[in-house]
């Protein structure tokens, strides 16, 4: 029987399109139970690498001859070892192309809506980590928001439509990823943007994030005026698109809120955040569709693929947006963070500037899954 690659984009439309796929994942417990590929309708089995090597006659009667089979490992090379084993047991089956190391930097980029002029707003979607980043287009040109450290992705995909980055903007200093942002403006000759009030230790210059700033782009303007929306950290900023679109960074998500805790500061930016949640975000329109910079699960992915909901929806069923009494709130908020992302005092010193980690040390940074929500 075969033996072949499966490409992280196909492993990407099988979570979009809800279909069923049996993955064998050969890593360890730990790191299984830690991270790994989701999909409504997946199914799993971990066996450990190291206990296969005498061969794969002990598994095979839990390995279905119905559905697609796939073959996880770290870097791919384990992998294709115990795929060609199943072969030679007569099974067809694939192999992850690049492992959960190229997994966890795969972007897949989608139309998350239309603007008012004919302009477009693309969610590019890191289904590995859970990150959501986003480009917005409007008569030939393009603004960023909270890039991953993939900067490529994005400015062949302005190629690819003719567009001009002219903007880069992050909503704030993240401590669970590396932004891209910085570089990606340096290479295009762009803007980048980034609240005042989390960049009192960055070392590069940039351009100043702050209440009254409009910025233009072809017909559009990304109206920040009124959103300047601290909790998650000190500095977090949300934007308004064409009047239509809330890009919330971390401090709301579809299922659940933003953490205060990433700078070591949740009893003092608890307050914060309630204050965002809610007064801020409820002067708003509710028909504005937020768009998140994470998300916790595949359940929040919509049938088209995006991360997206009504804001007056998320205020009606977001349990984080409907804690009347501020005290529990507080206890809710900081009883239930999660641990705190791999690497992320690192992170935040390099995308401070402070440290400038080789690409493969970047990729170790990463690793696992997001944790920028309460749980």
């Amino acid at each position: 029987m075969s033996m072949k690659p499966m490409t992280l984009e196909e492993v990407t439309k099988k979570i979009l399109n809800q279909e069923p796929l049996f993955i064998l994942d050969v890593r360890n417990q730990n790191d299984f139970n830690d991270w790994k590929i989701e999909g409504r309708k997946f199914e799993y089995l971990n066996v450990p690498y190291f206990d296969l090597l005498d061969g794969v006659d002990e598994i095979l009667s839990q390995i279905p001859t119905d559905k697609e089979v796939i073959v996880v490992c770290a870097k791919e090379g384990s992998s294709i070892m115990i795929a060609d084993m199943l072969a030679e047991a007569g099974r067809d089956v694939f192999y992850l192309q690049g492992g959960m190391k190229a997994w966890s930097e795969y972007l897949e980029p989608v139309k998350a809506g239309s603007l008012r002029d004919g302009g477009t707003i693309y969610q590019f979607i890191r289904v590995g980590k859970g990150c959501l980043s986003y480009m917005v287009v409007s008569n030939g040109e393009a603004a960023i928001v909270d890039a991953s450290r993939m900067t490529e992705v994005y400015i062949e995909f302005a190629e690819s439509i003719g567009a001009k980055i002219t903007h880069v903007l992050d909503t704030h200093l993240h401590a669970d990823h590396i932004s891209g942002g910085r570089s990606i403006a340096e290479k295009v000759n762009a803007v980048y943007w980034l609240p005042p009030k989390d960049a009192e230790e960055v070392t590069f210059p940039y351009q100043a994030l702050e209440d009254g700033n409009k910025i233009v782009l072809g017909n559009t303007s990304i109206d920040i005026a009124a959103l300047y929306s601290p909790g998650h950290t000190i500095g977090s900023t949300s934007f308004v698109v064409d009047e239509s679109y809330l890009l919330s960074g971390d401090i709301l998500f579809i299922d659940s809120i933003g953490r205060p805790d990433l700078a070591g500061l949740a009893e003092d930016w608890v307050g914060d955040l309630r204050e965002t949640l809610y007064q801020r975000y409820r002067e708003l329109s509710k028909e504005l569709i937020v768009l998140p910079a994470h998300f916790m699960t595949n359940d929040e992915l919509n049938d088209d693929g995006t991360v997206a909901a009504k804001l007056g929806t998320l205020l009606s069923q977001n349990h984080g947006l409907n804690i009347a009494d501020e005290e529990e709130f507080r206890k809710m908020v900081t009883g239930n963070l999660p641990p705190q992302p791999n690497s992320y005092q690192e992170i935040r010193e390099t995308n401070m500037g402070k440290i400038s980690p080789d690409t493969e040390k970047q990729h170790e940074m990463e690793i696992g899954p997001n944790r920028c929500a309460i749980r």
